[in-house]
């Protein structure tokens, strides 16, 4: 299939011809559920920790002695069945939540969220992005050039569509083919834009983000590592 390249006022310069198999993949809802549960499971820390009977200090002395008091056997202090005493059946730090997915899976459900974002135009190809200095204010107005290449981005309030139009805030994912930091840093306090390398391209992202803006050579990158 052919994707527009344009520059960085947003104009159309010419055609891409791209990989059918990153770009043009029929989308499968349980696949792609599938992958983002996977990674996300495998992304997340776990903080909650409870001290069992072998964890909380103190104890080692028996309260008192076996026979002869009258009360019940105790050997510590730090009992379950105490104040101060360990927890039982508590959380902790051990937990695994992470997830296996097969690679070959994994790739295809990237490559089906890449494949939704160029057939309802969210994806743009970006002929070259070159900064001469650090300014947040050139990237910005870069970004705004080629968000005009994307679907118009309105909501209806109300029943009657004649009422006012809300405009959705900046949802764009920049991806370029190779660390550049001009690029990052001019972009990196702009509100709803994350900028990646094609090396770090994850289903996260793409999911999170509406539109995906890519570098041409990126296109080319992304080809290269996934060519079958």
């Amino acid at each position: 299939m052919k994707l527009n390249i344009y520059n960085q006022e947003g104009i159309a310069k010419g055609q891409k011809e791209v990989s059918d198999a990153i770009f043009a993949v029929k989308a499968n809802s349980v696949l792609i559920n599938e992958a983002l549960t996977a990674q996300t499971a495998n992304m997340r820390t776990v903080l909650a920790h409870t001290k069992t009977r072998s964890e909380v200090r103190g104890g080692g002395k028996k309260p008192w002695r076996q026979k002869g008091t009258g009360r019940a056997r105790a050997g510590s202090s730090r009992s379950p069945l105490w104040i101060g005493g360990g927890i039982i059946f508590g959380p902790n730090s051990d937990r695994n939540f992470s997830k296996k997915i097969n690679k070959k899976a994994k790739r295809k459900a990237m490559f089906m969220v890449l494949s939704d974002r160029a057939a309802n135009n969210g994806l743009a190809i970006l002929e070259k992005l070159s900064l001469a200095d650090y300014k947040t204010k050139v990237m910005n107005g870069i970004l705004n050039n080629l968000e005009s290449t994307f679907a118009k981005a309105t909501v209806d309030e109300g029943k009657n569509k004649s009422k006012k139009k809300r405009t959705t805030k900046r949802s764009i994912l920049f991806i370029n083919d190779a660390t550049d930091d001009k690029v990052n840093n001019s972009g990196r306090n702009l509100v709803g834009v994350k900028i990646i390398n094609v090396g770090n391209i994850n289903i996260v992202d793409l999911l999170n983000y509406k539109n995906l803006i890519i570098s041409e050579k990126a296109v080319d990158k992304l080809e290269e590592i996934y060519k079958e």
